[in-house]
């Protein structure tokens, strides 16, 4: 049966911090990279192996998938980057602590930015500091102004049918590491959690997500891999 494996990346910078992130591009902290390196070793503890690795264009989930592989002598799996599984981009609160800024919009505009399925956050500004249009790696992209966790589905799961379902189907095995938006798409996808319900899933950082499926994809089972 395919065997497919999810991880968000270890916790961030910004994480740290409580900023909202989105598309920017901060680095894992110590005890991120330690979430990854654990998260590596967990697996090869249990006998998971991959036959192909696909992850962001964000360093975060680039540097997780990398510490994971090495932890498991799989550095040399071969690794397809696309900015489909970036986070969702939270456009003008890109930056900005999530504390202050619901001081200064009040907790239920905060929560609707942050939580609902179709409202997105305010756009960014054109030249802003973290306006990312200029950014090479997404030259020929029009990068978004700001993303709601809908927008975020809509670019997630036209590159799992064309990209990551056929590995899957071809019998490899895949490891996805990236954000805890992008991996709601596909958990979404995966386990038919409806449009309600999915906002409040939280995905934990470092934390392997196995899913078993059949031969047409359909999840049978899904867990945290410490959990087994």
């Amino acid at each position: 049966m395919p065997s497919l494996v999810l991880i968000r990346h270890g916790q961030s910078a910004w994480n740290l911090e409580n900023r909202f992130t989105g598309w920017w591009d901060v680095d894992v902290t110590e005890k991120g990279a330690e979430e990854a390196r654990a998260a590596g070793e967990l697996m090869a503890a249990k006998g998971l192996d991959f036959d192909m690795t696909f992850t962001s264009l964000q360093t975060r989930a680039i540097k997780t998938l990398n510490i994971a592989l090495e932890a498991m002598g799989r550095l040399w799996l071969p690794v397809e980057k696309d900015w489909r599984l970036n986070e969702r981009h939270y456009g003008g609160l890109t930056g900005l602590d999530k504390a202050e800024t619901a001081a200064k919009h009040g907790d239920a505009q905060v929560h609707i930015w942050r939580r609902s399925f179709d409202v997105p956050p305010p756009p960014i500004e054109t030249g802003s500091a973290f306006d990312l249009a200029a950014d090479r790696r997404y030259a020929g992209i029009a990068v978004p102004a700001a993303e709601s966790l809908k927008d975020t589905i809509d670019r997630v799961l036209p590159y799992w049918d064309a990209r990551i379902a056929p590995a899957l189907k071809d019998g490899q095995r895949v490891l996805i590491s990236a954000h805890g938006n992008s991996l709601r798409a596909l958990v979404k996808h995966l386990s038919g959690i409806s449009d309600a319900d999915i906002a409040a899933l939280e995905i934990p950082t470092g934390q392997p997500i196995v899913y078993e499926l059949d031969a047409d994809l359909n999840a049978t089972d899904r867990y945290y891999l410490n959990e087994r």
